[in-house]
């Protein structure tokens, strides 16, 4: 199947995290043309609602925008399957700074972000998805494979992140 054909996505629900800008926004705006219903999460709210337009526009159904409910960490039979069947983890914080000189809550918002939330958001939403057959799109980057002079943080996230879904495949 090549990426300009049309998929069938009619009755699936997708989060996007990162949807507001960017590759993240594209690929929220192609899954509901593909017929998903999508929640479009992300940091900027203005973004948000122009995000969540477009998909109108376009004949999709965007299901809401904001922040995914926050969940307590449950075992997986207290988990109500179904929530969503598709998720990806698009959302990053970037930043570049020399090890000696960077920032601590840049670390950890950094950390937070690419890192932290794909893994609670897998460990909330993944046992719902597994016996239906769900998605779980991780994207990544370059720099967690390279080392990036002034990414070296940056790059530890994305290897974390690339190394979690290596697990969760079984590879």
């Amino acid at each position: 199947m090549t990426a300009t054909q049309q998929r069938d996505l009619h009755g699936l629900r997708a989060l996007v995290t990162g949807a507001t800008s960017g590759l993240g926004r594209a690929i929220a705006s192609q899954l509901a043309r593909d017929g998903a219903d999508v929640t479009v999460h992300g940091r900027d709210a203005t973004r948000g609602v122009q995000a969540v337009e477009e998909i109108q526009l376009q004949g999709g159904r965007p299901l809401r925008r904001g922040r995914p409910r926050r969940r307590k960490r449950a075992s997986p039979s207290s988990q109500r399957s179904g929530d969503i069947d598709i998720l990806v983890n698009k959302r990053r914080v970037r930043g570049v700074g020399s090890t000696e000189t960077f920032e601590i809550g840049s670390f950890d918002a950094m950390f937070a972000a690419n890192v932290r939330a794909p893994f609670f958001l897998v460990s909330a939403f993944a046992p719902g998805m597994w016996p239906v057959h769900g998605s779980i799109i991780n994207i990544s980057s370059m720099a967690g494979r390279l080392g990036l002079a002034g990414g070296a943080a940056y790059g530890a996230t994305k290897a974390a992140l690339a190394s979690f879904t290596q697990a969760w495949g079984g590879i």
